[in-house]
């Protein structure tokens, strides 16, 4: 997640580091020893892995609980993309639990598209690649609602799938985590891509988390907006600063701003750990 190292040093520093038989590089700072029991799990998407926030909820419980954290949280992330690096697996299987995060339907993928387990996605027809968001803005202009709605569905199902695999796989106690400023009760409409997608965890409903449910040990919901919209501010020099949001993202043009409208604010990170704690504290 070099993205967001360069994106953000102006914000904070994720202390990024490679982990070791995985080839992908996670948020630090790394676990001291990764013996089986010596540390925590916390995956999921950019909301475990704190953007914007120098004390994400993985950093906070850490302290709380005097135990290690391995801070699994990666840009973009949905359940085929844990399922991909097995690898990621083991690490998790060899902590003292872990917290899963409910990530997004829109890293999914389906007959249309090809996703790798990550936002930035393939149209299987010509190849073309780019963000989830022109990608199925493209859908909704091209193609009638009912049309839609069958991918919408598709996409969920597949979702559901990879989730009960991912949860099958994590030996561990599971706990799983919905953080959102929106609760599970959503209902599509195909008005425009906001509309369709719904705020984070997109296209995701009651009715796929209920299916998954069964397959962890807890489910903690922290449903928050405290500190939103959050003023960037330049950790060198203490004044605000605007920021692409688009960096190197050129599909999605420009999204200069002073404020954080997506990420987790630091606020919402305290409310998650404090939703969090007593259900951890089973396992520690």
């Amino acid at each position: 997640m070099g993205y967001y190292q360069e994106r953000d040093r102006q914000i904070t520093n994720y202390r990024m580091f490679r982990l070791g038989g995985t080839g992908l590089s996670f948020r630090g700072p790394s676990p001291k020893t990764s013996d089986s029991g010596a540390y925590f799990t916390c995956l999921g998407a950019a909301q475990t892995f704190g953007c914007f926030c120098d004390r994400p909820y993985p950093t906070l419980l850490e302290s709380g609980l005097d135990l290690p954290v391995l801070n699994l949280g990666y840009g973009g992330a949905g359940p085929a993309f844990f399922l991909k690096h097995s690898a990621l697996i083991d690490y998790i299987n060899r902590s003292r639990f872990a917290i899963v995060q409910v990530m997004s339907g829109r890293s999914e993928s389906n007959s249309l598209f090809e996703t790798g387990g990550l936002e930035y996605l393939k149209w299987r027809s010509d190849g073309r690649q780019m963000g989830s968001e022109p990608a199925y803005q493209e859908l909704l202009e091209t193609r009638d609602r009912d049309f839609v709605r069958m991918v919408v569905a598709e996409t969920r199902r597949n979702w559901v799938t990879n989730y009960q695999l991912l949860l099958t796989e994590i030996r561990v106690p599971k706990i799983l985590f919905w953080f959102s400023e929106r609760g599970p009760d959503y209902h599509e409409t195909f008005d425009n891509i906001y509309c369709l997608f719904g705020k984070f965890p997109h296209l995701i409903n009651r009715d796929a988390i209920a299916k998954i449910k069964p397959f962890c040990d807890d489910y903690i919901e922290c449903i928050s907006d405290r500190g939103m919209p959050q003023l960037l501010i330049d950790r060198f020099t203490g004044d605000p600063t605007p920021l692409n949001l688009a960096y190197q993202r050129p599909d999605l043009g420009d999204k200069t701003s002073f404020y954080n409208n997506y990420y987790c604010a630091p606020e919402m990170q305290r409310d998650a750990a404090k939703s969090l704690i007593s259900a951890c504290k089973k396992y520690v």
